[in-house]
């Protein structure tokens, strides 16, 4: 008997909603995920080559470059009249929503299952996979200029936010999916675990008003949130939502353009966020499909329940048995000689009781 693709869940007495079996994703994930990406160093000698042999499903263009001239490309690929925006790495040390969209293109370049022939049917998908090439190059947050783009959406001083502006106002997307990567030093809250994924409907101004924009944010979280809670419960967490004048995410909302944070953290002895990169895979695969089907998208009240991010881990915490005191370590990502390496950091000294570690040492 074939699986199901789906399942109905009930998230309250009269809320249900379709969620995608995990199983599915899994079988789907193993064989078309894209090998030739791995580990968190990614740049544009990296995408190009896989840009260039994309399927004729895939529109490829380039859409300017970046202040060093490196091009800035998009893909876009189905026909139907929901639009989404993706783009991935505006902070250049953040790469796996990378690696997961190129996944994804994979699925919709041979896969035959329902899932990815409903979503090309419904949706037409606009993704721009690297945006801040220079600092992908350089490994760095900000871009050639130093310049953070998720702080630039205002004064747009950065070519490469002027680029992402143009496109918004262009492709009118009714969905944007911001895809970033977050620091290992988040846990959930009210568990002992690392923030794996977390979620974000960015607020619009600073009371944090639940506008229909941002609770239909909310609602596509609210489905994405249930799935990962069948593969990785408890690891799931709801980043911080103050309103941030400058923040690309809260001026799209701002503007009319729901947009989703997706924050890719950390899962245990998986640094190369590898692990990782499967478990956003199946979040940006269900935000997508929930999109291009559900009836509608008024529910929300169970993103509260998704809880806080918390900043209570280090890498590595030293401290005898028995004791509180000791040393919390974090781990620091450098370019040298053309090579990724890490250094151990020291990062607190003395009282360790409120924190974790992701490896505890005595």
């Amino acid at each position: 008997m074939e699986e199901a693709q789906f399942e109905f869940v009930f998230l309250s007495d009269t809320f249900i909603m379709e969620i995608l079996n995990p199983h599915i994703l899994e079988t789907i994930y193993s064989s078309k995920k894209e090998t030739t990406l791995f580990g968190k160093w990614i740049h544009d000698a990296h995408i190009s080559p896989l840009l260039s042999k994309l399927s004729e499903k895939h529109t490829v263009a380039t859409i300017g470059s970046s202040e060093n001239n490196i091009p800035i490309q998009s893909v876009q690929f189905g026909s139907g009249a929901k639009k989404i925006l993706i783009w991935t790495q505006m902070h250049g040390n953040e790469s796996t929503g990378t690696k997961v969209v190129f996944d994804l293109f994979n699925c919709t370049t041979s896969s035959t299952n329902p899932i990815f022939k409903e979503i090309l049917k419904e949706c037409t998908i606009l993704c721009i996979p690297m945006l801040n090439p220079d600092g992908s190059l350089n490994y760095t947050r900000e871009n050639a200029k130093n310049i953070d783009l998720n702080r630039d959406a205002v004064d747009q001083k950065a070519i490469e936010s002027k680029l992402l502006r143009g496109v918004l106002e262009s492709f009118q997307p009714d969905y944007c999916f911001n895809l970033h990567d977050q620091r290992t030093i988040f846990g959930v809250e009210g568990t002992k675990n690392p923030a794996t994924i977390s979620f974000l409907a960015p607020s619009e101004e600073a009371t944090r008003k639940l506008t229909e924009g941002r609770k239909r944010t909310m609602n596509v979280i609210v489905a994405m949130n249930a799935l990962l809670q069948k593969v990785i419960p408890n690891h799931v967490g709801r980043y911080t939502d103050t309103f941030y004048p400058t923040a690309t995410g809260d001026n799209f909302q701002k503007l009319g353009f729901n947009t989703i944070l997706i924050e890719a953290g950390h899962f245990p002895d998986d640094y190369e966020r590898e692990e990782t990169r499967k478990f956003n895979f199946y979040a940006l695969v269900q935000g997508i499909y929930h999109i291009a089907t559900a009836a509608d998208y008024k529910e929300y009240l169970p993103y509260f329940e998704i809880p806080n991010n918390q900043e209570n881990f280090f890498d590595i915490i030293e401290k005898k048995a028995n004791s509180t005191e000791g040393k919390g370590y974090l781990f620091v990502d450098k370019i040298i000689d053309n090579a990724l390496f890490t250094e151990i950091v020291l990062e607190k000294e003395g009282d360790l009781s409120n924190y974790l570690g992701h490896a505890v040492k005595s």
